[in-house]
């Protein structure tokens, strides 16, 4: 890899981005907008590298602490050093700071930006190479008004998306089943449709309503008890004719080591901002892949900058083989950050072919949307 130049400016904007509507989660709801963490390096000779951080207060963390751990704990760690010491660098971020899983993931996603500007070459092929250019494109209907997300699901549809998924959990079963069977009723039968209850569920009587649920033959059932309890789902997964996917349950490499031991799931959702990075994303699905479970590509609620960099990361991923959810650039957000849209083509996302990311932030829209910048 060519020699690249040193970093030596870092700044950290939070934005305040709309959204197009309420969403209603087994944990909890968004509404109105998401504060999510940009970051921007560039080295002496003028190269600028992207990284973002999303994190949600009732998932992982707070936009606000995310900036600190960036600018407080994580600028002496960069500046000054070259870009594509991706790995000494991203040690050096785990020693000055525990935790803080999105703003690594930032760090290390404005690392990959610069390193593949740096060698003209793409993320994906930093990361091991591309297996495959296209990438499943699932939607999440979560509005608790179901009449708008059916419309939802039929205009995606038109745009050729065959994944969707519902978020269960948030209010009663009634409202679950009814849902179901709406989008089942009025939906062509090649559409996959998921659920995840986003631990929305009591353990008490779990089995019971998701037997119900299995009626309408979902393509997987995600999360569907609080994280910390490994025992119900293990016994959900032995007992559901569903495969039964983690994601709370699964941050780390190790959670995911015990996860297999433990037989609590079919499946992992792989998250860039969960896992604190696309490289220990890979971890999680390489230990999923000698598990033989297979994985799903989710998110958090994000821009198309991280967007890009999970893209990537299935990109050079075969076990990250379920699809991916990175809708929210172009159906939820009201205005993305992106100088160009974020690449979706009938139904899939288009890994791109570019160097880094494939695309910058535009400076006016993230000017626009900064309430506060650092740097």
């Amino acid at each position: 890899m060519p020699k690249a130049a040193p970093i030596d400016r870092m700044t950290v904007s939070i934005v305040d981005l709309p959204v197009v509507s309420k969403r209603s989660h087994g944990i909890g709801d968004v509404a109105n907008t998401v504060h999510n963490a940009i970051l921007r390096l560039e080295t002496k000779d003028g190269l600028v590298g992207w990284g973002e951080a999303s994190p949600w207060p009732v998932f992982t963390g707070s936009v606000e602490g995310t900036a600190a751990a960036l600018d407080v704990y994580f600028r002496p760690v960069v500046l000054g050093q070259n870009p594509t010491h991706i790995t000494r660098l991203m040690a050096a971020a785990d020693a000055a700071l525990v935790g803080h899983f999105e703003a690594k993931a930032a760090l290390e996603m404005a690392l990959y930006d610069l390193a593949g500007k740096a060698a003209g070459l793409p993320v994906a092929e930093l990361l091991g190479g591309r297996c495959r250019g296209r990438i499943p494109l699932s939607i999440s209907l979560a509005n608790p008004d179901f009449t708008a997300d059916l419309e939802l699901a039929q205009r995606v549809y038109a745009d050729g998306l065959r994944i969707l998924k519902v978020k269960t959990g948030f209010a009663d079963q009634a409202f679950d089943l009814k849902r179901l069977q709406g989008l089942r009723e009025n939906l062509p039968e090649d559409v996959d449709i998921r659920v995840d209850y986003n631990q929305g569920l009591a353990p008490f009587d779990a089995l019971r309503r998701l037997r119900d649920v299995e009626a309408f033959q979902p393509g997987f059932i995600e999360q569907p008890v609080p994280g910390k309890e490994w025992r119900v789902m293990a016994d959900l997964t032995a007992r559901l004719e569903t495969p039964v996917l983690a994601d709370e349950s699964v941050f780390s490499p190790n959670d995911a080591l015990r996860a297999v031991e433990s037989s609590i799931a079919n499946g992992f959702s792989i998250k860039v901002m969960k896992s604190g990075g696309m490289r220990r994303g890979q971890e999680v699905a390489a230990v999923a892949e000698a598990g033989s479970l297979s994985c799903y590509g989710g998110d958090m609620f994000e821009t198309g900058l991280a967007h890009l960099a999970g893209t990537h990361m299935i990109a050079a991923s075969p076990n990250i083989s379920l699809g991916c959810e990175f809708y929210q650039a172009k159906y939820y957000l009201e205005q993305d950050l992106l100088a160009d849209p974020f690449p979706i083509e009938n139904g899939a996302v288009i890994v791109p072919e570019t160097p880094g990311l494939g695309i910058d932030v535009d400076p006016a829209r993230l000017k626009e949307f900064t309430i506060e910048s650092r740097g």
